[in-house]
């Protein structure tokens, strides 16, 4: 009987996390004719990466006690992806107390950009 409630409480605690992540998804969706999926995918693989960039900066604030540079992250092995995802190129400002990482499309389309900070949100401009 035990077994059976843990089950059924990981099914529900599932659904709803893929429902958040629908939801972020849609956000962040290209606004240009709705988008096609290869678009939905590049942008929610770029999301996946600045939360990525965002854990990497968090694990090595904690090591290094500050906040570092892409190519820092990258070089030290805190960070394992490329620096860019096509048609997005990566970038990370630092300063003594915060970082903000950003995903800078060089085509034209949208979102022209995504980024995140040390609270962990993705956001995305027009």
């Amino acid at each position: 009987m035990g077994r059976a409630f843990g089950f059924i409480g990981t099914i529900v605690t599932m659904a709803i996390g893929m429902y958040i992540y629908s939801v972020q998804i849609k956000t962040l969706s290209p606004s240009t004719g709705g988008g096609n999926s290869e678009e939905v995918a590049t942008i929610a693989g770029v999301k996946n990466d600045l939360i990525g960039i965002a854990n990497a900066e968090r694990g090595y604030l904690a090591s290094q006690g500050k906040y570092a540079s892409l190519d820092e992250l990258i070089s030290g092995n805190y960070l394992t992806i490329k620096s860019e995802r096509p048609p997005y190129v990566y970038d990370v400002e630092i300063t003594d107390s915060s970082f903000r990482a950003m995903a800078t499309r060089t085509t034209k389309g949208a979102p022209a950009q995504l980024w995140i900070t040390e609270n962990m949100q993705v956001q995305a401009s027009d």
